[in-house]
C-alpha cells in the first residue's frame, strides 16, 4: 500500500545525502551548494515528513524542480542559480513570513564556499521600507477585499462561505503581523498560534484567531461581528504605526 509511511529521521537524512551525491555525480563542477530545508533542516520533522533539498548550480539558464515518491516517502529537489535564490531571498511580499523561513534554516550538505551563510546574511539585510510597502499592499489587496466580500455576503449570501472567509482574514492578518515584526512562521500549521505569540498586534486579532482555531464557525452573525471588530482594530493599529491605505481618485499608473 502506497504511503506516506513512517520513516525515521535517520533514514530521511541518509536519503537526502544519497540524492546530493547523485546530484554532484551528475552535475560535477556546476554544483555550487546543496542544502536541506524545511522541517528536516529545522529538526522538527515528523514520521511522515517529506525531504526538501536546494541545489545551487552555476551557469543555470532556467530553474527547475523534481518531485517524486518512492512509495514510503516523498522528495522535492529544487535546482536554482545563485542569482535567482538571492533575488528570491531578498524579495518581500505578503507571504514573506510563511515562505522565507527556509532561507534562514538551510542545513548544508555540500557548501565549500559558505554560500548558504552568505544567503542568510542577505536575507537578513532587507530595508524596513520594503516591509512597510508589503504590509500596506497586504491590507489593500487581501484584507480590504475580504471585508468587502464579507459585507456582500451579509446582504446577499451565501453565508456558507463565511467560515472560509474568516480563515482567510485571519491568515492575512497573521502575515501582516509577521511582516510588521519581521518574524517568519515555522510552518503553515503554526501560523496562527505563532502570530498570537507576538506582542505587537491589533486587539481584535486574538478573538478572530480563537474563533478560527476552535473550528466553531457555524454562527454567521458571530463571524461577521468578530471580523468587523477585527477590521476596526486593524485600522486603528495601522494608524498608530504610521501605515496608510493607499487612497486615490485616479488610476495609479
Amino acid at each position: 500500500m502506497i504511503g506516506p509511511k513512517k520513516v525515521t529521521r535517520e533514514k530521511r537524512m541518509k536519503i537526502a545525502y544519497s540524492i546530493a551525491n547523485q546530484v554532484i555525480e551528475r552535475y560535477g563542477s556546476k554544483v555550487q551548494a546543496i542544502g536541506i530545508y524545511g522541517s528536516l533542516a529545522r529538526k522538527t520533522d515528523g514520521p511522515f515528513s517529506d525531504i526538501e533539498i536546494k541545489c545551487i548550480l552555476n551557469a543555470l539558464d532556467e530553474n527547475f524542480c523534481y518531485e517524486w515518491t518512492a512509495g514510503d516517502w516523498k522528495a522535492e529537489v529544487n535546482f536554482e542559480s545563485a542569482e535567482h535564490i538571492i533575488e528570491d531571498a531578498t524579495t518581500v511580499d505578503e507571504r514573506w513570513p510563511l515562505t522565507h523561513g527556509q532561507f534562514f534554516n538551510i542545513l548544508p550538505i555540500y557548501d565549500p564556499n559558505d554560500f548558504f551563510t552568505e544567503l542568510k546574511v542577505k536575507a537578513s539585510s532587507i530595508d524596513s521600507s520594503i516591509f512597510k510597502e508589503a504590509i500596506c499592499r497586504t491590507l489593500v489587496e487581501e484584507v480590504y477585499e475580504y471585508i468587502g466580500k464579507m459585507r456582500n455576503i451579509e446582504l446577499q449570501g451565501p453565508r456558507t462561505f463565511l467560515p472560509i472567509l474568516a480563515m482567510e482574514i485571519a491568515a492575512a492578518g497573521a502575515m501582516i503581523i509577521g511582516l510588521h515584526n519581521k518574524q517568519f512562521f515555522t510552518t503553515s500549521a503554526q501560523v496562527l498560534p505563532e502570530a498570537l505569540s507576538f506582542t505587537d498586534k491589533p486587539e481584535g486579532f486574538e478573538v478572530l484567531c480563537e474563533l478560527v482555531m476552535s473550528g466553531n464557525l457555524s454562527d454567521a452573525k458571530q463571524i461577521i461581528v468578530i471580523c468587523e471588530n477585527y477590521w476596526d482594530s486593524l485600522l486603528e493599529w495601522y494608524a498608530q504605526h504610521g501605515y496608510q491605505i493607499e487612497c486615490s481618485k485616479v488610476i495609479p499608473w
